[in-house]
């Protein structure tokens, strides 16, 4: 086979990998698989501390995730600089770029979930938790 043959060859292979990879790795937000989950992790970027991954407990309710903050860590994601967006791991995947959107109105029903599914919230459940998230994903990524 000729050199520019070869050449031509190499390099539409190469371009194929190139748009192919990034989809056989995109991670899809899927809320129903995540209901057996125990907890994600939360990235926060505040400033003069940089990034901080932090474990929360997670409920799905009507195919949304949700999480139930303590005063300390609804301070770093109000204070971070992606604030309202924050990274989330879970599942064994990892979103750089997920919305968490205030949800006063889920409060109650969210922390009625999270006492079914934690044993342990019998007692954590009189901590202050002054803020409830709903986490989405950012349309664009």
């Amino acid at each position: 086979m000729r050199y520019a043959a070869r050449m031509r060859i190499l390099r539409a292979f190469a371009l194929a990998m190139l748009l192919l990879c990034p989809l056989a790795h995109a991670a899809d937000w899927t809320p129903g698989a995540w209901k057996a989950e125990e907890t994600l992790e939360l990235q926060t970027i505040v400033p003069d501390e940089g990034e901080y991954w932090f474990p929360v407990w997670l409920v799905v309710l009507d195919d949304q995730v949700y999480v139930r903050l303590g005063t300390t860590a609804a301070g770093r994601v109000e204070k971070s600089k992606t604030a309202p967006y924050v990274g989330v791991r879970i599942g064994g995947q990892q979103f750089d770029r997920v919305k968490g959107t205030p949800a006063p109105e889920m409060a109650e029903k969210v922390s009625a979930a999270i006492g079914e599914k934690y044993w342990s919230d019998v007692f954590i459940r009189y901590f202050n938790h002054p803020l409830t998230l709903r986490l989405t994903p950012d349309p664009a990524k």
